[in-house]
């Protein structure tokens, strides 16, 4: 049969309507399958001819709209959406921080085999503007984008500030911080004054949780692991214990290391 040019007009007008025309905003697609034997070949009709399953699949749309949705509910700022390992200049750094990247690219690549596992979780700590955030930033992004696995964002500081100033928000938030995939803290215990006993309280709850449950941490801080221990002993030996064998602590000259006082990307 042949159509028209008319029709032809009419099917691309429709499948226009549709943001993915591959399965018309359904989220699957209908795929004839090969129906076999036990032995592996295919079972064929009376007549000879082949026999097929019409088997139900996920259109590839339908990840990229989790994606979208757990991007959203990541709290990732728009500036950190963009970053990745690719863009993580490794020229002229320091062995520390090459270190640092080459754990958070096996953390990446072990993840699906150790997400359940004690240790799970992976820790970037020391020299502030040596790329920590960056790293665990394009881990998390590659984690939700190419995994479909829920991350969330809560850097230390400016989290606090804001469940301080809005009390409404924190049995949400606390849940949320517990139960979520993949918890990212960034800049763990940051500046100099000793944290409050509020955020100590609220730390090690959610932080005990998810030891205890087996739920993956990423955390960067300023701080040595020594020196998380002894701001407190619960949070640091437990971020310890999930993330031993992730675990870098860019140390050293501040000068070689401080990537945006030398005004070098990272």
């Amino acid at each position: 049969m042949i159509r028209s040019q008319e029709d032809r007009s009419e099917e691309s007008e429709n499948e226009n309507q549709y943001k993915c025309p591959t399965c018309k905003d359904k989220g699957f697609v209908l795929k004839n399958i090969p129906e076999l034997e036990e032995d592996g070949s295919q079972k064929t009709w009376p007549n000879g001819e082949p026999k097929f399953v019409e088997t139900l699949f996920d259109c590839i749309c339908a990840k990229k709209r989790q994606s979208e949705h757990l991007m959203k509910f990541s709290e990732i700022t728009d500036r950190f959406k963009s970053m990745n390992f690719s863009s993580f200049e490794l020229n002229n750094k320091h062995e520390l921080v090459k270190e640092a990247y080459q754990c958070a690219i096996d953390y990446y690549k072990d993840f699906d085999k150790i997400r359940n596992a004690r240790c799970n979780s992976i820790s970037l700590l020391g020299q502030p503007g040596s790329g920590k955030t960056h790293l665990l930033t394009a881990l998390a992004n590659n984690l939700i984008q190419k995994k479909q696995v829920s991350v969330l964002y809560f850097p230390f500081v400016e989290g606090f500030n804001d469940l301080k100033n809005n009390f409404d928000l924190l049995e949400d938030k606390l849940t949320k911080m517990k139960r979520v995939d993949v918890l990212f803290i960034d800049d763990l215990f940051k500046g100099r004054d000793y944290p409050t006993p509020f955020q100590l309280e609220q730390m090690f709850a959610v932080v005990n949780y998810r030891f205890n449950n087996h739920k993956p941490i990423m955390v960067s801080s300023e701080r040595t692991v020594d020196e998380l221990i002894d701001i407190d002993e619960g949070v640091g030996t437990r971020i310890f214990q999930m993330s031993r064998e992730y675990t870098v602590v860019i140390k050293g000259d501040r000068r070689e290391l401080n990537y945006r006082l030398l005004g070098v990307p990272n």
